[in-house]
């Protein structure tokens, strides 16, 4: 498409701030914005009939016509205050993936700016990944990326997803489900981050409708039934106090009440362990005012009205959000007995709480493109900032997933430093998070700490208003326990860096050998400098071999996922012939080597799986043939054998599990393997009975390797006893025969993983 045809002839409904602007596109009466130019309505109005044409035949699930999506996602983005660049990118968000124009012809009609914003948006509607860890993280990156260079790229965004929440309904249930937990994992939070709550809210709630059905109609139904008596309690409350401010002159330039968002009394609920009718603050009262010293005055006669309740008072003015958000917020009690919320804060305030940083744009008067685009140098936008920072150094999926969500979706605690700087920290934060907060040198020679004036552990969670003194010495250096305790990921970050950096060497060693123990020393140093382990270091994202060694050797990256890129390698249909000619055929890893080897392998090895490598049987769990087991991939010891349900595998990283099960093809040999577990023996003091237990084990050919017997006057005696058993049935013969002694009082497994 070369140029533009202007279509005179729209058969679509449209609202009526858009009718005005095509009928006047020269007339500065529109709502759009007062100070609007005849440029950006013509731009405005191009940018509809540009999308209006590209769209014609296009239909939604709905049955309508296509164009009413980005005539409603402009919508939005108008009622927001946004630029004539946004409003145009909201008509034009999807023609680049929808129809045949390119983003070199949206910045020929519509200039760099409108291409900008269409542009990030499209990427992040074209990304798709077959792993669901690997791919979200991605998608994270790309978004993060796209809202650093401009940050009205996710406000975009975020109005083409609440309009796709709004029709969710002509969706196939599963695709409903897939696109509500998004939403609710991802872009909900995303507007609470940028302060936009009035998304924020409408996203929770329409998710909340698509994921717990039931549990929305209830709440919806309560909240209906309960409307009317509500509004006439919250009519009293607000004439009292109206007229009480009146009086203390208090200049109030609105008072009315607000109902809280289904998702949130869902949440209360859930966090409580309270029914709907328990839950009594369903309304809250906004008090907004013109100034600050207002905003006092009128909790001073709030609390004078009414009875405050004990924490419930917060003071996001002097303590604001880090989404900018501000107001003061009280419990009391209401005129009918019951707790009621209040909420105070000025116009500039309400309007920041109302669109975030979209206030940024609305409601200044230096308005304009130029003042619309934020980026993530702003102290606002800290949270964006680090993500960026670090983004392209966290090579594990989970752990980038795990840094967004410190990030993005948990609310911030809130310590001082001894200036009295406030400092927002993730919950459960200690004194080296602090540090690595206020600097990356002062977290690194960290050697104490001082909370409110006293020493406390370094592994101290640290509290609302803390007062934080961190000292440092010279000499010293983060410790890798530190990793034990420490909440941010900022931090953990930086105590790895610190040892990636000033452990290099060691660390290469360290990787160097646990490959080597998998790949055999033969050919080991010839397979390093090949084209084959290039490419396999470049898919585990390193620049070069010694790089992937010195990862591997750290623990940044697991060793099964090194061999599963090795695999992805040797298998790719381009030749690969570098890939093994360095190693003989029985040092050749397992996953290379033909089935006719594994098979007489695994013949020999009583657990299919792991066939030529070294592994052990966990000693937490000790898992018995019979037994659903897993393999985890361990430093330096090869394969670790647990069974399934261990606590230990909780946070076992899922590449490192491998998938293994018993081979019983070796159980029927003259010298059967047997596995050693240890079982505790409650039984009533007598003399004899440790005897006739061991007689019993002895006739079932049970080998009793140790015995630890523990007595106490007037108790019974409490028996350990270590054994080795071939299989679960074998064990389980074996505690049916003992449990019919009459003095046994219980017998059980010590060490036994859950079920």
């Amino acid at each position: 498409m070369s140029s533009l045809v202007v279509n005179s002839s729209i058969n679509v409904t449209l609202p009526d701030w858009l009718n005005k602007c095509l009928r006047e596109p020269s007339s500065n009466s529109n709502k759009i914005e007062e100070d609007r130019t005849y440029s950006d309505n013509a731009l405005i109005c191009r940018a509809f009939q540009f999308a209006y044409q590209l769209h014609q035949g296009q239909y939604r699930k709905s049955g309508e016509q296509y164009i009413a999506h980005p005539v409603a996602v402009a919508g939005l983005l108008r009622d927001l205050g946004g630029s004539p660049a946004m409003i145009a990118a909201g008509f034009l968000h999807d023609v680049v993936e929808d129809t045949d124009v390119t983003i070199d012809e949206i910045e020929e009609h519509f200039g760099a700016e409108v291409r900008q914003l269409v542009e990030g948006v499209t990427k992040l509607s074209k990304i798709n990944f077959t792993s669901k860890t690997e791919g979200q993280a991605e998608n994270f990156r790309r978004m993060f990326l796209a809202m650093a260079r401009d940050i009205r790229v996710i406000v975009v965004k975020l109005a083409d997803r609440l309009h796709n929440m709004r029709t969710l309904q002509f969706m196939p249930e599963e695709k409903r489900r897939l696109i509500a937990q998004e939403t609710r994992d991802i872009f909900a939070p995303l507007a609470n981050r940028l302060g936009i709550w009035r998304m924020k809210w409408e996203l929770e709630d329409l998710a909340f409708k698509y994921l717990e059905p039931e549990a929305f109609r209830e709440i919806q139904q309560h909240v209906s039934e309960k409307r009317t008596a509500r509004e006439e309690k919250l009519a009293k409350a607000t004439e009292v106090l109206r007229e009480r401010l009146q009086q203390a002159g208090v200049n109030c330039w609105d008072l009315s009440g607000r109902p809280k968002h289904l998702y949130s009394i869902y949440q209360k609920m859930q966090r409580q362990q309270k029914e709907f009718h328990e839950i009594y603050d369903l309304a809250a009262l906004r008090i907004i005012v013109q100034t600050n010293e207002e905003c006092y005055r009128a909790l001073a006669v709030v609390h004078d009205v009414f009875r405050p309740i004990p924490g419930r008072f917060k003071d996001y003015i002097g303590l604001p959000k880090p989404n900018r958000y501000q107001s003061l917020h009280t419990g009391v009690i209401g005129l009918t007995g019951r707790p009621l919320e209040v909420q105070i804060r000025t116009v500039e305030m309400h309007h920041v709480a109302e669109y975030g940083i979209a206030a940024h744009w609305k409601y200044k008067e230096t308005g304009g493109s130029s003042n619309s685009q934020l980026t993530g140098t702003d102290e606002k936008f800290t949270w964006l900032r680090q993500l960026l920072e670090w983004q392209s150094d966290l090579k594990d999926a989970q752990e980038y997933l795990d840094s967004v969500k410190d990030n993005l979706f948990e609310d911030d605690v809130y310590v001082f430093t001894p200036k009295g700087d406030v400092i927002p920290l993730s919950p459960g934060s200690t004194s080296i998070d602090f540090a690595y907060r206020i600097h990356t040198e002062v977290g690194n020679h960290c050697a104490g700490a001082r909370v409110n004036g006293r020493m406390v552990p370094l592994s101290t969670r640290l509290q609302n208003g803390d007062i934080v003194d961190v000292m440092t010495q010279k000499n010293s250096h983060p410790s890798l326990d530190w990793l034990n305790f420490v909440r941010t990921s900022a931090a953990k970050y930086r105590i790895k860096q610190w040892y990636k950096r000033s452990r290099r060497e060691e660390n290469v060693a360290r990787g160097r050998e646990l490959l080597e123990k998998e790949l055999g020393k033969t050919g080991f140093d010839n397979l390093l400098k090949s084209e084959a382990m290039q490419r396999v270091a470049e898919k585990c994202n390193y620049h070069t071999v010694e790089d992937l060694l010195a990862g591997l050797g750290y623990g940044e990256i697991t060793l099964n996922l090194v061999l599963n890129r090795w695999r992805e390698v040797a298998k790719a249909q381009e030749p690969v012939t570098d890939v093994l000619p360095f190693l003989p055929k029985e040092s050749t890893p397992k996953s290379l080597r033909d089935s006719s080897q594994t098979t007489s392998r695994a013949s020999d090895s009583p657990i299919i799986g792991v066939e030529g490598l070294l592994y052990h049987i966990a000693g937490c769990c000790t898992p018995i043939p019979g037994e659903a087991i897993i393999g985890v991939v361990t430093r330096g010891r090869g394969i670790s054998i647990h069974r399934q349900g261990c606590h230990n595998l909780d946070c076992v990283e899922c590449d490192r599990l491998v998938p293994v099960n018993w081979n019983t093809g070796v159980e029927n040999r003259s010298r059967p393997h047997t596995y050693p577990i240890n079982i505790q023996i409650e039984a009533l003091d007598r003399v004899g009975v440790l005897k006739d237990i061991l007689s019993r084990l002895s006739d079932q050919s049970i080998n009793v390797h140790h015995a630890q017997v523990k007595t106490a006057f007037g108790q019974p005696a409490l028996m350990e006893l270590g054994i080795e058993i071939r299989d679960r049935s074998q064990l389980e013969h074996l505690f049916s025969q003992i449990k019919k002694m009459t003095d046994i009082l219980n017998i059980r497994r010590v060490g036994q993983a859950e079920d």
